[in-house]
């Protein structure tokens, strides 16, 4: 599955400098392809407001 991004994001952009897979895209709040994202959680680690989470 893959994660997703809450409305805790604060659109830093540190998830998407640690995607290894490009699937994160810039808005108001950033957006995960779950088409692309490989479910490696390395976004989720890094991001500040602990806005990323295993989507269901």
């Amino acid at each position: 599955m893959a994660y997703v991004i809450t409305d805790s994001c604060v659109a830093c952009g540190t998830c998407q400098t640690v995607c290894p897979a490009g699937a994160i895209s810039e808005g108001d709040i950033y957006k995960i392809d779950p088409d692309v994202c490989l479910d490696c959680g390395a976004c989720a680690g890094e991001c500040p407001s602990g806005a990323i989470e295993p989507g269901e």
